[in-house]
């Protein structure tokens, strides 16, 4: 569904991206996960055609976006930046109706099934409430909903979302990722930038790992988020644990304290035995 080839990009003369390349397949919900500063929002917008890159190709559902017209590409993919604040006072619902805008038919405008998927998508993210709500008067959290929403009512293929969980407390986080999980297992394909190792190893199929050097791994997130490529992020500061089986990625000291706190309290229950 998705091929990024040899992909290099400069902001002037200094290099961003050098020769990133990797698949993702059609119904992955595949991670892109790695430090600030390593180039993902970039990449992103040389996907989509925002910026130019200088070398290299990216295919969508098999069309070079090279070829592709703008129109074109918005019935195939659907992107969620970071932060959005329209100058108007857009309603939330007519927010989330403009990604219905590539499927628009001309003279007749907006149609009741287009407003009732824009519906639709709100009640998926439980949000309903906030549909004759001002976009820009809602938290961060809730605009990000929001744009959410509106990809979701866009009906691409695939969806890119740049940092989707970053202003959302931990209980929508979480509820972001297990929507984001039950819309790949519909068939929709999802690149979603993460900094978290832990979200892109619970919920994800398959995870890009980039730093400033380019790509250090790719695969599923088991072979993937490990201590040798975390060291060579953020050097030798994380550790790899297991918990009923499920992988956790926690801070070096704080394992080290938890585990010397349980060998603690061991040592007290022999004593005790004894």
């Amino acid at each position: 569904m998705l091929q990024v080839k040899d992909i290099h990009f400069n902001y002037g003369s200094t290099q961003i991206l050098k020769d990133i390349s990797f698949d993702v397949e059609e119904g992955q919900l595949c991670g892109l996960f790695g430090p600030n500063g390593c180039g993902k929002t970039t990449l992103f917008k040389c996907c989509m055609k925002f910026l130019k890159f200088h070398k290299g190709s990216v295919t969508m559902d098999g069309v070079d976006i090279n070829e592709c017209r703008i129109e074109d590409m918005a019935k195939v993919v659907a992107y969620v930046p970071q932060e959005h604040k329209p100058p108007f006072p857009y309603l939330v619902k007519e927010v989330v109706l403009m990604g219905r805008t590539p499927h628009l038919g001309g003279f007749f405008g907006v149609k009741r099934a287009d407003k009732e998927k824009a519906l639709d998508a709100l009640e998926l993210l439980e949000i309903s409430h906030l549909a004759e709500q001002p976009y820009n008067e809602l938290s961060g959290g809730q605009r990000q909903m929001v744009l959410i929403a509106r990809a979701i009512a866009q009906e691409t293929k695939l969806m890119f979302l740049d940092e989707p969980t970053s202003a959302l407390d931990f209980s929508n986080q979480l509820k972001i990722w297990k929507l984001l999980r039950k819309v790949a297992d519909q068939g929709i394909t999802i690149l979603a930038c993460s900094h978290n190792p832990n979200h892109v190893s619970w919920f994800c199929d398959d995870v890009v790992v980039m730093n400033k050097n380019g790509i250090i791994g790719q695969g599923h997130p088991c072979h993937v988020i490990t201590e040798p490529v975390l060291d060579e992020i953020y050097q030798s500061m994380c550790t790899v644990r297991s918990l009923d089986g499920t992988k956790m990625v926690l801070p070096r000291d704080v394992a080290v304290k938890k585990k010397n706190g349980m060998s603690r309290q061991m040592s007290s229950l022999r004593r005790d035995v004894e």
